[in-house]
């Protein structure tokens, strides 16, 4: 298991990856954000994902698309929200 602050400017961040075997998690603070498998799976916290301008930029960083992309994926069914926390 391997823990990595993501950072996506010179401040400090409290958004955090953390890596295991089968998947990547979005942390902020205390709140799961977003799971990324690696067979290609992808959830979002239905709550958490789109809670503020700071955690979309991460949650886009972590994705590495825009939000329009995102709620595209999420509109189609790539993307499935779930209560996470």
């Amino acid at each position: 298991m391997n823990i990595e602050n993501l950072k996506v400017s010179e401040r400090g961040s409290n958004y955090f990856v953390l890596s295991d075997d089968d998947c990547l998690r979005l942390y902020s603070y205390d709140s799961l954000i977003a799971i990324k498998f690696y067979d290609g799976k992808t959830f979002l916290d239905n709550k958490t994902w789109d809670y503020s301008l700071t955690t979309g930029k991460h949650r886009n960083a972590f994705l590495g698309e825009d939000k329009k992309i995102t709620s595209y994926k999420i509109k189609e069914g790539i993307y499935q929200l779930k209560d996470l926390n």
